[in-house]
């Protein structure tokens, strides 16, 4: 896991090791573009109102906000919102709630490593 892998020399000669590429927090690029092709689909059906919602939403806008930028009460962003949330849940499946809350498993032997190495090093010292 020490191993050298790369040395980042426009970066004042960062060296990177092997853990460090192992534990990026990155997702892998083939979930990144399934991802991305189901999020297309299911927003190419989307009404112009709700599709201009979830754009706020992924900037970060809170319901008060968009409903003053679409001009429309907070009650009707609250239920555009749910509308949303049901019609995610029919697309992707049910089990889309528990998967987007899930890390990878790569992660959790990753991280499981790091815990028992951290024991181990805090019981010998």
């Amino acid at each position: 896991m020490e191993e050298v892998v790369a040395i980042n020399e426009a970066n004042g000669g960062e060296i990177y090791l092997l853990h460090d590429v192992l534990s990026t927090d990155a997702d892998d690029p083939s979930l990144v573009a399934a991802r991305r092709m189901d999020w297309e689909e299911f927003c190419s059906d989307l009404p112009p109102r709700e599709l201009a919602v979830v754009e706020f939403l992924v900037e970060g806008k809170s319901g008060s906000a968009i409903a003053r930028k679409l001009r429309v009460k907070d009650s009707k962003i609250q239920a555009i919102k749910r509308h949303l949330a049901k019609a995610i849940v029919e697309f992707m499946g049910p089990e889309i709630l528990q998967e987007i809350q899930r890390w990878p498993a790569w992660k959790n032997s990753i991280n499981a490593s790091r815990e028992r190495l951290a024991c181990k090093y805090e019981r010998c010292h």
